[in-house]
Parts: structure tokens; C-alpha cells; sequence
């Protein structure tokens, strides 16, 4: 929901001013791409669609209710349908000011869809509204349907579409060879391609973890014995009946044995993954600063736009530091959740309920995260001339192709240790193209075949099978 549909353009823009929460301000374009889940409105909505639900279950399944007289009308239940099809955030202000008098959030909801029966004629329904149900079989399914909707139609689809520009990328720059850094130091070479294919193989695998975990509701009642609903309808299967419910109306995972609350142990594993897609995500934020800073990477200019305010020449990797910064307030706030979710004093504390409403900012910023990451990626270019003049320049990396060849032929052939031959001739010193020619002519053991290899050998045909990996990913 955009705040410019709901105020008009000009007081959005001053509403944003105003945020304390950049997702609410400054990158509210990416915060109202979640607002319709996780905000304020967004939690009363869910609740209400859970309550209706549960009163349309109520009526049809649930035998021998006195206050219902006779067959219920089918135009009953559509009368009951149009309060949540014609909620909006007016009627949501309605909520919130019964909630000044109750004091409690769930039970205003219930007060509300009592005063729409009353309008809509359906006073019989009243008591029914809410009936064996405690203020977390609500809460516990609405945050379970929020999460499992807006992972499904926003945040899986921003990770994809990141997955899906590594993969182009890893494709095109498949053949490109590049001199690869490990410990900050020249190393054998590898494909610009091949370094990228390692991100989209890593990201698949945490994406799959993520949507492979279920969110979970409970509908047992206050302490999750199901007393009232049994004490009332003692003739019905309740467990049956409440995790039917839960299962195919409400359409996500049932938590068959809990407290009065859901334990939110699917929400730290949740979190958990997400915040491990985080990570991997931080790892390609740092290389492409990394490589930007050493220019294999170019970044696009855009005319009008300023890098630096003192340095014209400046064109900064601002985006990938934007997604590690917020992939840093992502993480806080999912730990943070994490560890906080999964613990309740006895039966039931409310120290939950507060945290739960965070569960939105730490999407938020990582949301923003992949988007800005996605956002620095289509504004680089490799730069295939510095990367092969890096390559030229690096012909000390053959070292250690030669020393495993020479490992074949051992002290038979007056090779004791290759390795220390190698070093000998490298370490520390310029190496150049005519520098390992000499040292290879100069084996008159080697075999025509391997000298053939190693003559041939230079820092950009010696990358092994990086582009068949590519190919195979």
C-alpha cells in the first residue's frame, strides 16, 4: 500500500520527511512494498480475515448451536464475506479507536465485526464471533499468513530476480579469466564467470532451505488444551477440527502441541535462513566493492549524477555499501527476533508482542538489501583490459602448475623437491612470459607432451575447468 494512495502524493512526501525509520522515509518506495503485510493495518486485516474465517467454520462445521436458528443463509455468509472485502484503512481506524477502550488489540477486532453484524443484521452470529479461541490462535495464524504470503510475493521474488542477474552475469563472463586473490595476494586464475556462478550456487541452496520452512499457527485455546471449545461442543473432534482449519482455510502449517502460544520455533529457523541468505549476500557485496576498487569491474556513469562532493572524477560502489549496511540492521533485528521468539515464561508472557511487530523492519532492510545489491550489479561492467593486463603481469601463478607436473617425475629424474624449485624461482622476484620459458626448456627430462603443456601454459588458458563448471551449474 502506498502512502501516496492513501494521502495524496504531496503529504506522502512530507509524511516521509517526517519517519523516524528510513523504510517509512527515505526508501519508503521499497517499505510500502511490504506495508500491506506487516504494518499496523496490515496485522488488523489478517486478524480479521482469521476471525471470520473461524465464524464461517463455526457455522458450517460445529453441530447443535441453540443460537443458530434453523439453516443458516447462504446470503448470511456473504453479508459476513463483505466485512473483510470492504475493509480499508478507515475502517481500520474504527478498530483502533474501539482498541482505545478495550486496551487490548485482538479483542477490538472481535468488537468490531460485532458492531458490522449489527449493521448487516446478523445479530444471531454475535456470540459466536471469536468463540474457544484465546488472542494467540488469532495472532499465531495472522503473523504465519503474513510471513508466508509476503515471502511468497515479495521478498522470494527479489532474491530470485538478484539469483537471476548472477546467472546472465555468470553466463556472459564465463571465458573471461581473471587473476584470483586469496589471502589479499595473486593466486591461480580463475573466470569472472566461474566467481560469480559460486554466488548463485550458494544462494539457491540457502533460497531452497528458506522456502522449505512452514509457518505454523495454533488454534488449542488459552493454554492449548482446547477446554472452552470442548466444554461447549464436547461431541466434536476438536484437534481434527482446529488443525483443518488452520491447514486447508488458513492454509498454512498447524502446531499440534503448544502453550497458549504458537512457540515461534519456526520463526528463529526462518530468520535464521534469511539471515544466512543475508550473509551470502554481504560475501558478493564485498568482493564487488573489492573488485571495483581494483578496477576488473567499471562502474556506469550517469550524467547528472555526483560521486563526490569535493572530487568530480568519482564514481563510488555506493550500492553495495547501501546492502551491507542494511543487510548489517537486517541481521541485528533477526537475531534479535531469533532469540527472543523462542522463549516465554511459562504458559504465556507478553514480552513476544512487541518483538513481533519488528518482524517487518528486519525485512524491510533486507529487502532493501537485495534490491540495492540487484541495483549495483546492473551498473557494472567488467573491465576486460585491466583484468587482462593484471593477467599479463602475473605469470608467477605458473608456478604452481610446473611444480605439480614436475611432481610426476620425482627423484628418478633429479626432481627432490619441485616445490622448493619453484619458490626459488618466484617468490619475491618479477616473473615474466620469457622467465618460465627458460625454466621449462631447460627440463630435458619432461616428456614431449607435458613440455608442450607447460609452453603453452599463461595466466589466461590456465583456469582449469572454470567454464564447464559454469556450464554444468
Amino acid at each position: 500500500m502506498e502512502k501516496k494512495d492513501v494521502f495524496g502524493e504531496e503529504i506522502a512526501r512530507k509524511i516521509a520527511l517526517i519517519s523516524l525509520c528510513p523504510l517509512d522515509g527515505r526508501y519508503a518506495s521499497t517499505g510500502e512494498k511490504l506495508n500491506e503485510y506487516f504494518s499496523e493495518y496490515g496485522l488488523i486485516k489478517y486478524r480479521l480475515y482469521v476471525e471470520l474465517c473461524w465464524l464461517k467454520f463455526v457455522i458450517f462445521r460445529v453441530n447443535d448451536i441453540p443460537a443458530i436458528e434453523g439453516d443458516v443463509d447462504i446470503d448470511d455468509i456473504e453479508k459476513i464475506d463483505s466485512i473483510y472485502e470492504n475493509f480499508n484503512i478507515d475502517e481500520a481506524l474504527k478498530v483502533k479507536d474501539v482498541e482505545k477502550i478495550t486496551n487490548h488489540d485482538v479483542k477490538a477486532v472481535e468488537f468490531y465485526i460485532d458492531t458490522k453484524l449489527i449493521e448487516l443484521n446478523l445479530e444471531k452470529y454475535i456470540t459466536l464471533v471469536h468463540i474457544g479461541c484465546t488472542s494467540e490462535d488469532i495472532n499465531s495464524t495472522s503473523y504465519a499468513m503474513m510471513l508466508s504470503e509476503s515471502l511468497l510475493n515479495v521478498w522470494i521474488p527479489a532474491a530470485s530476480d538478484l539469483i537471476s542477474k548472477l546467472i546472465t552475469l555468470a553466463y556472459d563472463y564465463k571465458n573471461i579469466a581473471m587473476v584470483a586473490r586469496t589471502h589479499g595476494q595473486k593466486a591461480t586464475p580463475t573466470t569472472v564467470g566461474k566467481e560469480i556462478a559460486v554466488y548463485v550456487s550458494r544462494l539457491e541452496k540457502a533460497l531452497e532451505v528458506i522456502k522449505s520452512i512452514k509457518t505454523n499457527g495454533k488454534f488449542s485455546g488459552a493454554t492449548g488444551n482446547y477446554s472452552a471449545i470442548v466444554t461447549a461442543f464436547p461431541n466434536e473432534n476438536w484437534p481434527v477440527l482446529c488443525s483443518g482449519f488452520v491447514k486447508e482455510i488458513l492454509g498454512i502449517g498447524y502446531s499440534e502441541l503448544t502453550t497458549q502460544i504458537e512457540p515461534h520455533d519456526y520463526m528463529a529457523h526462518l530468520f535464521d535462513a534469511i539471515r544466512h541468505f543475508n550473509n551470502i549476500v554481504l560475501d558478493l557485496d564485498l568482493d564487488m566493492w573489492s573488485y571495483i576498487s581494483i578496477d576488473y569491474f567499471k562502474q556506469v556513469t550517469v550524467k547528472n549524477e555526483v560521486g563526490s562532493s569535493t572530487m568530480p572524477h568519482k564514481v563510488n560502489p555506493i550500492r553495495f555499501e547501501n546492502s551491507e549496511s542494511n543487510i548489517d540492521t537486517s541481521n541485528a533485528l533477526f537475531m534479535a527476533l531469533s532469540n527472543k521468539l523462542s522463549r516465554s515464561r511459562w504458559q504465556r508472557d507478553l514480552s513476544d508482542s512487541s518483538s513481533l511487530r519488528t518482524i517487518g523492519m528486519a525485512f524491510g532492510h533486507s529487502l532493501l538489501s537485495l534490491e540495492q545489491t540487484l541495483g549495483g550489479l546492473n551498473k557494472v561492467a567488467v573491465n576486460e583490459e585491466v583484468i587482462q593486463n593484471d593477467l599479463n603481469d602475473s605469470y608467477e601463478v605458473l608456478a604452481e602448475p610446473i611444480q605439480t607436473v614436475l611432481r610426476k617425475y620425482g627423484k628418478k629424474y633429479g626432481v627432490s623437491d619441485p616445490y622448493e624449485m619453484l619458490k626459488s624461482l618466484t617468490r619475491g622476484k618479477k616473473v615474466t612470459k620469457e622467465t618460465i620459458e627458460d625454466f621449462v626448456n631447460n627440463l630435458t627430462f619432461l616428456n614431449d607432451n607435458d613440455k608442450k603443456i607447460l609452453l603453452e601454459l599463461t595466466p589466461s588458458n590456465y583456469i582449469g575447468l572454470a567454464e564447464k563448471l559454469v556450464d554444468e551449474l
